[in-house]
């Protein structure tokens, strides 16, 4: 018998439509055979035990990779920790999914089902019914009789939830473990991130902004020409550029209100500051000339400034660190010293 129910025009019942010709329903290998069926069960909590394993190996190689050595291990040409992640994980995922499917198709009741089309309005009698089929659904799938699949795919499931623990750590430092320092040190040239080329004060304008990025030594192993200059480069020097990226602009001295302890921090009206915003990160540098405010594209955190780097509006909790600038004996602008507050976003528990 279909499933279909045959509706005159006033919406009421006629009777379901007769067989349309299905064939007749055939048992599975699995029904007839108890040997085939404890097979495709050990198959079944296999697929679900590996999972598990691949899941835990997940958050082994999370931690027993070293994550800052992108690029240096390689497995298939793929950088070592990626690949193992996305294999353990995603091949985890695979097995569950096809050890359900197995259980579905091999183990589970197999039967044919006849249900008439009811209307959209459920009565009580159709809700007790609906709880009924559930009970009975939990039942022909053996859940409550086949320990050994139920166990294994609680297993999995259960360690599935490991990997986002893990994850977590992505999310940012642990409070109190927030990065301090950059590399700036004192005597560093500051220099643009465009052209690498150190700059002089009487190169930026009144009103200008330059984006610029710290020059450090290049180490050849060689001491006599250690004192090479040269722009970062590499993935660790990428990264350590990131975080030391900072903005350059030049206002009249007598608009600039130096917190106390930061009156002699600028150089002829040129005041430095990082580029990252203090929210999320953002790097920032749109620059409104009159206000001398910076605004943040990501979230419109605005910081003055004239005023220490001072947050105005936005989500932005705490001031754009500054860093405080001199002159080396070429005319060059360098740091005097490192950031002397934490940059980058905002964690619990920071300055």
């Amino acid at each position: 018998m279909s499933g279909l129910k045959r509706v005159d025009g006033t919406g009421d019942s006629e009777g379901p439509l007769p067989n349309p010709g299905l064939s007749e329903h055939l048992p599975r290998p699995t029904d007839v055979d108890p040997a085939l069926e404890r097979r495709a069960e050990r198959q079944v909590a296999g697929m679900f035990g590996l999972a598990t394993l691949l899941i835990l190996g997940f958050c082994v190689a999370y931690f027993a990779i070293p994550g800052d050595t992108l690029g240096k291990y390689t497995v298939l040409g793929f950088d070592a920790m990626n690949f193992t992640l996305g294999m353990t994980l995603g091949v985890a995922l695979l097995l569950i999914g096809f050890g359900a499917i197995q259980w579905a198709k091999k183990l589970m009741d197999d039967h044919e089902i006849v249900e008439l089309r009811h209307s959209s309005a459920s009565s009580p009698e159709d809700r007790k019914v609906a709880l009924e089929e559930l009970s009975a659904g939990a039942t022909e799938s053996g859940i409550g009789r086949r320990p050994l699949i139920r166990n294994s795919l609680i297993g999995a499931l259960g360690v599935l939830g490991f990997p986002a623990v893990v994850l977590l750590a992505d999310l940012g430092p642990l409070p109190g473990n927030a990065p301090s320092t950059t590399v700036w040190k004192k005597g560093m040239r500051v220099v643009n991130d465009v052209s690498g080329t150190p700059i002089k004060p009487s190169e930026i304008e009144l009103g200008q902004l330059i984006n610029a990025e710290p020059i450090v030594l290049v180490p050849t192993g060689d001491p006599k020409t250690d004192q090479q200059l040269g722009v970062l480069e590499g993935t660790e020097q990428l990264t350590a550029k990131a975080k030391a990226a900072v903005i350059l602009v030049r206002m009249r001295p007598d608009e600039i209100h130096a917190p106390a302890g930061r009156e002699n921090w600028d150089v002829d009206g040129i005041l430095c500051y990082s580029k990252i915003c203090t929210h999320v990160g953002c790097p920032i540098s749109l620059y409104e000339q009159q206000t001398h405010h910076v605004l943040c594209p990501c979230h419109q955190s605005t910081f003055d400034l004239a005023n220490g780097g001072e947050v105005l509006f936005g989500p932005a909790a705490r001031p754009l660190p500054q860093l405080q600038l001199g002159v080396d004996g070429d005319g060059y602008l360098i740091a005097v010293d490192d950031f002397q507050v934490t940059v980058g976003p905002s964690y619990p528990q920071m300055d």
